[in-house]
């Protein structure tokens, strides 16, 4: 009894320390975009294995890399059991100005952390200082639900994705594209999102999620922005989350879909009859979910495999935790069985970022019967 009280504590203390982390991530993701013209340096394409097939330019920042290597630092500080389980999106070799390859790490403290920036960005002394002091500042986030949460989970059982910002492509080109409450927004700064989530490294369900939004809305004074967080878990008898759990709805209703720009003709085609004309269009795959997870869309629809474990992580864990999930697209559609994603195997037949991709497309829902109906659309069509 006592250890099971020490693990659900350890539980607790992982929950808070996420929320923490990734109010942190959204920090330094907003420092890195208020040095204008600092910003055009943070850029670097990305090559090989590490590209993203889907895109003709796929970029890395530097605020990517420092968030990501932050969260390992925090996170296997605190519990040095999930050191070595701890996974990015991101490699941690960053190329400055001068040619120099540079391994951006956290260091044990601020001024160490702030010399080793300042390489990375060719000699910027006042840049890598404000990074540095977001990096290291103790921040706390106040959240009564999380803090009160107990879980029978063992911080050594897990592994951790993390997304330090999922949607790359519209937290660089930077549009500050303002909706009103309750409104999905197509692209811009608020499709830009951290996602960090933890999975069981046995099954490799995931049962934890965080999701941080740095630019949910612009500042009353129109200057800067204030972001939002997420959060969900699902394990056994628990689910919780820091958003209520909706009823299901009857499920003859028109439904409405968020799909990807490029998504194949097939596939709208599909769906249409039973959208209409809710089929919608926005940008970066965890803004997407969170249009799910946030009743603003019944389903994403993705078919191809241009997704990757860290996209859909901590999202899951929040579907999970509201009454939903993901499904792999293809096997659901090739076995009959409904196939919710799963977290801890590689791909061995494929090399770099690709072993780590939801190859066979994907469906997030929060209700099952609106997910079948999906599932029978598409069905021989595609």
């Amino acid at each position: 009894m006592i250890n099971q009280y020490l693990i659900g504590l350890a539980m607790a203390d992982l929950l808070r320390l996420l929320l923490r982390v990734s109010e942190k991530a959204a920090n330094v993701a907003r420092v890195c975009r208020q040095e204008g013209p600092l910003f055009e340096l943070l850029i670097q394409e990305k090559t090989g294995d590490d590209k993203n097939k889907k895109f003709v330019q796929d970029f890395k920042t530097l605020a990517d890399v420092v968030i990501q290597e932050m969260v390992k630092h925090d996170i296997g500080t605190q519990f040095p059991e999930m050191k070595g389980f701890i996974h990015g999106e991101e490699s941690n070799k960053f190329e400055n100005g001068l040619g120099e390859s540079v391994v951006v790490t956290v260091c044990g403290t601020e001024e160490e952390t702030a010399t080793l920036l300042t390489t990375v960005l060719d000699g910027d002394t006042t840049a890598a200082g404000l990074l540095a002091r977001a990096i290291h500042q103790d921040l706390q986030v106040s959240d009564e639900a999380a803090d009160s949460l107990e879980l029978p989970l063992n911080p050594g059982d897990l592994g951790i994705w993390i997304d330090p910002i999922d949607g790359t492509s519209q937290y660089i080109e930077g549009r500050e594209e303002v909706t009103s409450q309750g409104e999905l927004c197509p692209s811009g700064l608020p499709c830009a999102l951290v996602l960090i989530g933890a999975y069981l490294r046995t099954t490799g369900e995931p049962v934890i999620g965080v999701i941080n939004q740095p630019f949910s809305s612009k500042n009353p004074s129109g200057q800067g922005w204030t972001g939002r967080h997420f959060w969900g878990v699902s394990t056994g008898t628990i689910n919780a989350s820091s958003l209520p759990r909706s009823s299901s709805s009857h499920s003859t209703e028109e439904l409405s879909a968020v799909l990807s720009s490029s998504e194949k003709e097939a596939v709208k085609d599909a769906l249409a009859p039973l959208c209409g004309g809710r089929l919608m269009y926005v940008s970066g795959a965890g803004y997407k979910i969170l249009c799910v997870i946030l009743g603003l869309a019944d389903v994403y629809v993705l078919s191809e495999g241009s997704t990757f474990k860290w996209d859909s992580c901590a999202p899951h864990a929040m579907l999970r935790a509201l009454g939903g999930g993901v499904v792999d697209l293809a096997e659901s559609l090739r076995g009959g069985a409904l196939t919710e994603l799963t977290y801890h195997k590689p791909r061995p037949e494929h090399q770099g970022a690709e072993r780590w991709a939801n190859h066979g497309g994907v469906v997030a829902y929060l209700d099952s019967k609106r997910l079948t109906r999906v599932i029978e659309a598409l069905s021989g069509k595609i």
